[in-house]
């Protein structure tokens, strides 16, 4: 990241050859973190930590009903105008710059005629708006929350002003030069899944939960988002840095929608339901899930029910190789940091997230290459992507422009948190698919990791970053060990040092020194001797 060349300078090494020694310092004070999967090195190889969620319990994998489980009512009406507020239209939002999507773009686009063509993301949100920026790109795949009021198919309608602003960050294809935002897949198609919704809840006069999950009961906060959720700062996380790494560099929040949120239509079941169902039907190739349940963690290691169906779903997904990438969760009132003096025993547990083996956690930075300190910390986070200042279509019905608001709760708020920072990755693992079709999805997601830029962390990650943020371009092209067999574990690899050894016993180098020196000393006496020779004998007197 940005922070690390200024870092080795401070220790008073230059360029190359000091990432080679800190690297190799870093080695040296963890050599096991070296190999260590991101999903254990901070969790099960700990004893008494629950930061590792139990086995997976393939049984509890729930059918795909593909309709809402509970009889959800809209209480707030939806987003009718544009979230655009100057957003200047030829600049090229930070993230896009930062991550050098142009060159990406120009990768693929060279190799394949196309940016991610041919490849399906399913984007489980709050619906997607069929923005013109999608060109008919963008595909029905159901409804959990309501039939759409409006005649559009299931699913493509955004009531909340979100998953498009998702979709967009992933699949927008302006088609114009003077535009200077553009998806990160600008070819690749959507299909969109309406699952979560803070417009809508749960009807008062509901018989009840027919998926037997733990949601919140009917009937509460219809109105005005929790206190300290329209727009107040949330205060300091208190704990910074936790076992080294990267630290958080602002205070501002990021979205506080979540599943299962009281007033809020959007259970653990139908998301898990949703990806059995994408995986089942292979409906898509990518999965971007912006939603996430968080709770508090109790000690003691369990899991809930809907977070066991959402465990197996994703499992499931992993082994029909479709690439599952999560949001990491934001720090809300519901959702403490975890910024613990312990990291293997987290004050919050965040799901999909906490599913490493199967899930690819993403973290947000900010602008300046930190991590905004909305971003929930984890063993779990396995890379991170801009999250803050984000630019996306505009989710408003009939819009035709981009936008840098969000509707969050009843208030507009700046387009930020780890859900704008997850269709990110989730674009670049479709373009990763379009690239090296025969990678397996697992395979996919361990090459994003490896070729992220590492933290100056032990073992190359942290509970900040994971492996750190994505490199697309790398990712694309660099030349991995067993990159088209099966992959290694993601490790920053330390460079060996070629420099002879200090203790060198060899005498080749004396030997030639001396021999040099000697004849320069006998060449120096030859030619002495001839010239006092000549001199001795030259005639003294007059010439004759």
């Amino acid at each position: 990241m940005r922070a690390r060349r200024p870092f080795v300078r401070r220790l008073g090494i230059g360029g190359r050859t000091g990432v080679v020694l800190l690297a190799a310092g870093l080695g040296v004070l963890s050599p096991f973190a070296l190999v260590s999967p991101a999903s254990a090195q901070q969790g099960s190889d700990v004893a008494g930590t629950w930061a590792t969620p139990p086995q997976v319990d393939d049984t509890v994998l729930p059918p795909d009903e593909r309709k809402p489980d509970k009889n959800y009512q809209k209480k707030t009406e939806c987003v009718q105008r544009s979230l655009g507020q100057n957003v200047e239209i030829k600049t090229i939002p930070w993230g896009q710059s930062y991550l050098q999507l142009d060159k990406a773009q120009q990768i693929v686009r060279s190799a394949k005629r196309t940016v991610g063509g041919g490849i399906t993301v399913a984007v489980v949100d709050t619906g997607v708006t069929p923005h013109p920026w999608f060109q008919g790109r963008v595909e029905s795949g159901g409804d959990y929350v309501a039939k759409p009021d409006n005649g559009q198919p299931d699913g493509l309608q955004d009531c909340d002003g979100h998953g498009t602003e998702v979709a967009g960050i992933i699949a927008g294809n302006p088609q114009d030069p003077k535009v200077g935002f553009i998806g990160v897949a600008p070819d690749a198609t959507i299909r969109s899944y309406r699952q979560l919704s803070s417009n809508y809840a749960e009807d008062q006069n509901s018989t009840g939960d027919t998926g037997g999950n733990t949601s919140s009961p009917p009937g509460s906060n219809t109105g005005t988002p929790p206190s300290g959720q329209n727009g107040s700062q949330l205060p300091g996380n208190g704990g910074g840095e936790v076992g080294g790494g990267t630290a958080p560099q602002q205070d501002d929040k990021g979205d506080t929608r979540q599943l299962q949120k009281e007033g809020t239509a959007g259970t653990l079941h139908t998301l898990a339901e949703i990806i059995h169902g994408i995986a089942e039907r292979q409906e898509a190739s990518v999965i971007n899930m912006s939603v996430d349940h968080c709770r508090a963690a109790d000690g003691t290691g369990s899991i809930q029910e809907g977070e066991q169906e959402v465990q197996a779903a994703v499992k499931f997904a992993a082994d029909q190789n479709v690439v599952v990438v999560a949001a990491a969760g934001n720090v809300s009132d519901d959702c403490p940091q975890n910024d613990q003096a312990d990291p293997n025993k987290p004050r919050s547990i965040v799901t999909p997230p906490w599913f490493a083996d199967d899930v690819l956690s993403v973290g947000a930075i900010d602008e300046t290459g930190g991590v905004a300190s909305f971003s929930v910390h984890g063993p779990w986070v396995g890379v991170a992507a801009p999250g803050t200042d984000i630019v996306s279509l505009d989710p408003a019905q009939g819009s035709t422009g981009l936008a840098n608001l969000t509707i969050d709760g009843t208030q507009q708020s700046a387009i930020q948190g780890t859900s704008f920072a997850s269709p990110y990755v989730a674009g670049v693992a479709a373009l990763v698919r379009q690239m090296y079709p025969q990678l397996s999805a697992r395979q996919v997601i361990q090459r994003i990791e490896a070729t992220a830029q590492h933290p100056a962390a032990p073992g190359g990650r942290d509970d900040f970053v994971g492996y750190g943020v994505i490199d697309p371009v790398a990712a694309l092209t660099a030349n991995l060990p067993n990159d088209v067999g099966e992959l290694a574990k993601p490790k920053p690899v330390v460079q060996t040092a070629v420099l002879p050894p200090a203790d060198s016993t060899s005498s080749t180098p004396m030997i030639v020194a001396l021999a040099g020196t000697g004849g320069g000393v006998v060449a120096l006496l030859i030619t002495l001797f001839v010239m006092h020779t000549i001199r001795r004998n030259r005639p003294t007197g007059p010439p004759s």
